[in-house]
């Protein structure tokens, strides 16, 4: 399977969660506990992932799964950066609004291609780091609104605290993405195998989360699991499923391809989402909408093109570059 096609299906599904979820809503909120709908991921990850391996060692009896307890005790690590860093969001957005939330988000792109290049040592051309500098500058010039009839307030007016935890926000994000790239590429183990450890302790910490949301609430609602399919839906499944997949996609190129596709996958899928509000939610397109599509697209394609595409190269460099093409070609089939 092709890393591109693998991420243009993540680009769909992603742009597909915000529709989902708004779909799943009734009467403006939601009639189910969402904090259920995460660790139904995992489970449906954890189940897709352990069928797939036990076909696998069907199939072949020499399949190469790491036992030992030094590896599998870096598994639950990505859950607990994960799990910081919803806790750094929630504090985020008592200091933020929504929108300037939304732009600070964007740094995550930057950082995620730093600790990329610092702890997984992946080097980038000066072209492509300007790519991933556009392509932070695209994703935030959507997002910005117009001085129209709307607030026309400062994206800057709000605490420095804010700030602050939104560059933490951003950090967090970015290290749970390069480590779980690194986990996957440690060693040629299974995908099947490292993704049923993955989402074993995803599964296990989600369940932690409902717990502790119990406690904290003193169960008036409740033990979680008495209620954990109470008001679901049709598209409250498709909204399980599709994040089920989707986390699926996302290990699939971890492991074969690397996080600077997986960046651009779901930056896409947030243009892809703001295109499609247009016709399902009559969403007024800006002209920073447009503006910010045409400086992802020059992105994407500054980043992916092959060198000679990008500038008029003498000859002998031309051949140089197109065999440089060639091997990174084919170290990405490979890994």
């Amino acid at each position: 399977m092709q890393w591109y096609f693998v991420a243009a299906l993540l680009t769909v599904l992603t742009s597909s969660q915000g529709i989902l979820t708004t779909l799943s809503q009734s009467n403006g909120g939601y009639q189910y506990d969402y904090a259920t709908v995460p660790f139904l991921a995992e489970v449906f990850k954890l189940i897709v992932s352990s069928i797939l391996l036990w076909r696998e060692c069907r199939k072949s009896p020499n399949v190469r799964m790491t036992t030992d307890w030094k590896s599998v005790r870096l598994f639950p690590i990505p859950s607990i950066i994960y799990l910081i860093h919803n806790n750094v969001q929630f504090a985020t957005l008592t200091y933020l609004d929504t929108s300037t939330y939304q732009i600070m988000g964007n740094l995550k792109i930057v950082t995620t291609a730093i600790l990329f290049r610092l702890f997984l040592r992946k080097k980038l051309s000066t072209l492509q780091w300007m790519a991933i500098v556009l392509l932070a500058v695209g994703t935030t010039t959507s997002q910005v609104k117009g001085c129209g009839a709307a607030s026309c307030d400062s994206p800057f007016s709000a605490p420095m605290q804010g700030y602050m935890l939104g560059v933490l926000s951003a950090c967090f994000s970015a290290l749970a993405g390069v480590y779980t790239e690194f986990l996957m590429k440690k060693n040629n183990d299974s995908l099947y195998w490292q993704n049923v450890q993955l989402y074993m302790f995803g599964a296990i910490f989600n369940m932690l989360r409902l717990l502790l949301d119990d406690f904290s609430g003193g169960f008036e609602k409740g033990a979680w699991w008495q209620r954990l399919l109470n008001g679901y839906t049709i598209s409250t499944w498709m909204v399980v499923l599709n994040l089920g997949t989707t986390g699926l996609l996302v290990s699939w190129l971890m492991k074969y391809a690397d996080n600077i596709v997986k960046v651009y996958s779901t930056s896409m899928a947030m243009l892809l989402t703001m295109v499609l509000s247009v016709y399902l939610f009559n969403f007024k397109p800006t002209l920073q909408l447009f503006l910010g599509i045409i400086i992802c697209m020059m992105s994407l394609h500054m980043y992916f093109a092959p060198a000679n595409m990008l500038v008029d190269l003498p000859l002998t460099t031309k051949v140089a570059a197109a065999t440089l093409d060639e091997i990174s070609v084919e170290r990405r089939t490979d890994s």
